[in-house]
């Protein structure tokens, strides 16, 4: 599938001659990619999109202001997460880099001070009670419900968790962290690196295993302001502490538009079950007008970068072939009726299923990954100072 818009496509989307696309192009203002083995160029659609959005701004303002809130134009400042030209940058690294070099704790570090050297904080959580009887509290819980159960009754005796510094904050997010991946992985918090706690609650012993796990936490450690992260920004910017933000956003990252979308995913593979049934599972879902979940992504047209980043992880760390055989089939025929490429959560899935981690197991890797990146826009929120309180346009019954 080509990548971006072709000339014709790009000028008719702008309204605009070629000439004027031409000129637009040496503007900087929409850039081009020439396609290997050909003379022809392509544009690309996210700089065609944001110029027409530019152009709506100064037309109707308070328009431009209703579409931000559905992956429109930026609303707060963050130099944490860049989606730019289909790629995903933590504080200017490319993330899919990052996911082949570093390990978590130095992404952490990263996002939380803007140093990959920076130590990540040597701090364990208070735990009010042994750490056996939060996992029998929690027992029989869908995994999000059971970590806010956990977070919730840990993080309200934490008073160092008040200290708002940038240095309190920071030690507050290893603690939080730490305790995540623990519930996550039915083992008591410790200093051990995260992948390595995961890997032992999973009981993955092979070293490629622990690095794949390391790669996941890290392409899901932040995504700019998706509904969680921003639900942990407001919540920070009422100064509350961020054991609250991040509890708060675990209740965001729940819903199936969100988190929640990698279940429909497991829904998926279930129903299809072999690679010989994964035709008929998608044509199914297509007729019965139900969207498929795991493919595309409104940020990357052109396919999910960290999707593919994965599964080419997966296969270098020794994961078998046979284990990914439905997800590939899943993707071939996906491309092939609908011309979408698998996202991260189908991803997810397919390497949750091809380790053989219990299906729990998807959103919690999601939410240990996710909760640094919500520790970093905590730090964010609390150095602005400013309270997260938009205004609302009345359109019900004046009497």
């Amino acid at each position: 599938m080509a990548r971006g818009l072709s000339a014709e496509e790009a000028a008719a989307k702008l309204g605009v001659t070629r000439a004027t696309l031409y000129a637009y192009v040496s503007r900087g203002l929409v850039r081009s990619e020439q396609q290997p083995g050909s003379r022809e160029r392509r544009y690309l659609r996210e700089d065609v999109v944001a110029l027409l959005r530019r152009r709506e701004a100064r037309r109707d303002p308070p328009a431009l202001a209703r579409e931000a809130l559905h992956f429109g134009a930026p609303v707060l400042d963050s130099s944490l997460a860049r989606i730019d030209g289909g790629r995903l940058f933590y504080r200017g690294h490319d993330a899919v880099a990052l996911a082949r070099t570093r390990r978590f704790e130095e992404v952490a570090s990263l996002l939380w001070s803007g140093d990959l050297a920076a130590p990540f904080p040597d701090a364990l959580p208070v735990l009010e009670r042994p750490f056996a009887e939060i996992l029998r509290a929690t027992r029989g819980l869908p995994p999000l419900e059971a970590l806010q159960v956990a977070l919730a009754s840990t993080g309200a005796r934490d008073g160092a968790a008040f200290d708002l510094s940038p240095d309190g904050v920071r030690r507050t997010g290893a603690r939080i962290v730490r305790l995540v991946a623990a519930v996550a992985a039915g083992i008591a918090p410790s200093r051990r690196p995260i992948a390595e706690t995961l890997a032992r609650g999973f009981d993955l012993r092979a070293k490629g295993q622990r690095r794949l796990l390391d790669a996941i936490l890290v392409l899901w450690a932040d995504h700019e302001l998706n509904v969680s992260t921003f639900t942990a920004r407001c919540v920070a910017s009422a100064l509350a502490s961020p054991w609250s933000a991040v509890t708060a956003a675990l209740a965001a990252l729940r819903g199936v538009r969100h988190g929640g979308a990698t279940e429909q995913v497991e829904a998926l593979f279930a129903e299809a079950a072999e690679p010989a049934r994964a035709r008929a599972a998608l044509e199914g879902r297509l007729r019965r007008g139900e969207l498929l979940p795991g493919f595309g992504h409104p940020l990357y047209p052109d396919g999910d970068p960290r999707a593919s980043a994965l599964f080419a992880l997966a296969r270098e760390c020794g994961v078998p072939a046979r284990g990914l055989a439905l997800a590939d089939r899943l993707a071939e025929e996906a491309l092939a009726l609908c011309e979408k490429a698998p996202n991260v959560d189908f991803a997810l899935v397919a390497l949750r299923r091809a380790l053989g981690l219990p299906e729990r197991a998807t959103l919690s890797l999601v939410a240990v990954g996710r909760s640094a990146g919500w520790i970093a826009h905590c730090l964010e929120q609390y150095a602005d100072g400013r309270l997260i309180r938009p205004r609302a346009r009345y359109v019900g019954e004046i009497v």
